[in-house]
């Protein structure tokens, strides 16, 4: 059973993981600064999911619960600026200037798509992608738990 657990965490991971790619690069929708902030925490769980399969213990198997919950809570906190409940990073679309001429700089802007990490560009049911995110997340943090508690 504890296995399964794990194999339904990691694979949770790597779904919230290809639906985001999916919908940057199929649905053409470009990422803000926040929702790559989701990511990292789903590819460290895929990557704890496989050496728990291949190692034992436990103590992987909560550092994959702790990789759920963190990206749920930056689910929920980008959740709380799309809402406008509290106020996002004033960097969410911005990024380093480095030795650029202002003539490189006005063209790196203008080529760039602007994506705003308090504006929603898709909801199902009326929860945003990163509500979304923060509710799945919740829930493989809870099976990250169970094959942690398994007395298999």
């Amino acid at each position: 059973m504890r296995r399964l657990l794990i194999l339904a965490a990691t694979a949770g991971s790597a779904a919230m993981m290809l639906g985001a790619l999916g919908f940057q690069y199929i649905g053409e929708l470009p990422p803000c600064k926040m929702c790559y902030w989701q990511r990292y925490p789903h590819v460290a769980a895929v990557g704890i999911g496989i050496l728990a399969l291949l190692l034992p213990g436990t103590a992987l198997l909560y550092l994959g619960a702790l990789a759920a919950l963190i990206t749920a809570g930056i689910g929920l906190y980008h959740s709380g600026v799309e809402q406008g409940y509290w106020e996002g990073p004033t960097t969410c679309t911005s990024g380093p200037i480095g030795d650029l001429t202002p003539e490189q700089l006005m063209e790196q802007i203008m080529g760039a798509p602007l994506v705003r990490c308090d504006e929603i560009p898709w909801e199902l049911f009326s929860l945003s992608m990163a509500s979304w995110n923060a509710v799945i997340s919740f829930g493989l943090a809870c099976l990250w738990i169970a094959a942690a508690r398994c007395k298999d």
